[in-house]
C-alpha cells in the first residue's frame, strides 16, 4: 500500500485512542523524540534544547510530570529504523519525530502514536498528511521548505561571489530530498551561468577528498543543502571551505554561526519551539488530526563578515541592509 493512501485510510478511523497511552499511575506523561542527527551536531543540539526549555515553560518538567525518551541515528537509516520501533514500543504519549525519514519509519511502526514533526520537506507529496490545513491521520507538524526553494542558494550564492561559474552540491544520496534538492537547483543553474556537480556526502574522508578535487578547479562555490549527515559533518565542511577558500552557502544559521559564510533557511529554532507547543496541546487532549501543518513565516538570510573578509569577499550593500543577522 502507497504511504498517502495508508494516511488517507487512518482518517476513517472510528476512535481516537485516549491520549493517555503512555501515561504512569502517578500522572507522568512520555515524550519520544526520533532524531537522524547526532545528539552534538550544532543544528540539532540547540533546537533540541529549544524544543525541551519550551516545554519547561509550558509546565513539563522531566521529574516531576514528563518522562523524556530521544534517540539518536547520527545518519544511521538502520538505526532509524530501530529506535522508531523502540520509542513506539515505550508507549510514548507522543514523539518529536525530525525529519522525513523519522517521520516515514514512525508511521510505519505505528497506526496510533501521535507524531509532531519538524524539518520535513513536503509533507503532503511524502504522505505523511493528507494536507496542511486538515492532516486527516495522526502526524502533524512543521516543514523546512518546499523542493523549490533550493534555487535560492544558488541565487544567493552568485549574489555574494558573482564570480562563481562552477557549484558543487553536497547531497545524501540515500535521501530522495538530497537528490530533490539537486535536482531543483541543477534546474535553475543555467540562468545563473554555473555549472553544478553533486558531491555525495558519506564519510568526513569522502567529503574532504571531494571538496579538494573540486578545489582544483577556479571559480567554485559550494551549496550545502538540509541533510543530517551536513549537519553531522558540519565542523569539517566548514573547516574545508575556509582552507580551500570557496565560499559556501548553508541552509541554518548554526552554520554561519559556527564559521560558515553564509545561510538562508528558517529559523529552526524558533520551529521546535513551536513543536513544544503542539506536543503540549497533544497530552492536554487534542488530536494531531486537527492542527494543521505549519510553514515557516519567513526565512532567514545569516552572514559571517568575518568569514566574508577572509575569502577577500565584499558583501553588497543591498545584501547587507536586507539581511536578518549579520555576525563580525
Amino acid at each position: 500500500m502507497r504511504r498517502r493512501e495508508f494516511i488517507a485510510g487512518l482518517a476513517g478511523a472510528t476512535a481516537w485512542p485516549m491520549v493517555a497511552r503512555g501515561q504512569q499511575g502517578d500522572g507522568v506523561r512520555r515524550i519520544g523524540a526520533l532524531m537522524g542527527g547526532s545528539e552534538e551536531d550544532p543544528v540539532t543540539k540547540p533546537c533540541l534544547a529549544a524544543f525541551r526549555q519550551a516545554l519547561v515553560e509550558l509546565g513539563w518538567a522531566e521529574g516531576r510530570n514528563l518522562r523524556f525518551d530521544s534517540r539518536y541515528a547520527a545518519g544511521d537509516r538502520a538505526l532509524l529504523s530501530k529506535y522508531a520501533t523502540e520509542l513506539v514500543g515505550l508507549k510514548a504519549d507522543v514523539v518529536l519525530a525530525v525529519g522525513s525519514s523519522a517521520v516515514g519509519l514512525l508511521l510505519q511502526a505505528s497506526r496510533t502514536v501521535p507524531i509532531v514533526f519538524a524539518e520535513v520537506i513536503d509533507p503532503v507529496g511524502g504522505g505523511y498528511v493528507e494536507s496542511l490545513a486538515r492532516p486527516a491521520g495522526h502526524a502533524t507538524g512543521f516543514t523546512s521548505f518546499e523542493y523549490s526553494f533550493a534555487g535560492k542558494w544558488l541565487e544567493l550564492l552568485k549574489q555574494i561571489a558573482p564570480g562563481v561559474t562552477r557549484a558543487a552540491v553536497l547531497r545524501d544520496p540515500a535521501q530522495f530530498a538530497g537528490v530533490a534538492q539537486f535536482g531543483v537547483i541543477q534546474a535553475v543553474a543555467p540562468s545563473h551561468r554555473v555549472v553544478v556537480s553533486p558531491l555525495d556526502v558519506r564519510e568526513p574522508g569522502a567529503i574532504e577528498r571531494s571538496i579538494t578535487v573540486f578545489a582544483r578547479g577556479a571559480n567554485g562555490g559550494l551549496i550545502v543543502p538540509v541533510s543530517f549527515l551536513a549537519n553531522i559533518y558540519g565542523e569539517t565542511i566548514i573547516t574545508l571551505a575556509a582552507r580551500h577558500r570557496i565560499p559556501a552557502v548553508y541552509s541554518a544559521r548554526e552554520f554561519v554561526a559556527a564559521g560558515g559564510l553564509v545561510s538562508y533557511g528558517p529559523n529552526l529554532v524558533d520551529q521546535y519551539r513551536q513543536a513544544a507547543g503542539y506536543v503540549d496541546r497533544i497530552l492536554r487532549g487534542e488530536k494531531p488530526a486537527d492542527l494543521p501543518v505549519q510553514a515557516p513565516a519567513k526565512y532567514e538570510t545569516v552572514l559571517n563578515l568575518t568569514t566574508a573578509n577572509a575569502l577577500g569577499l565584499t558583501i553588497p550593500e543591498t545584501l547587507l541592509a536586507t539581511a536578518d543577522e549579520v555576525i563580525q
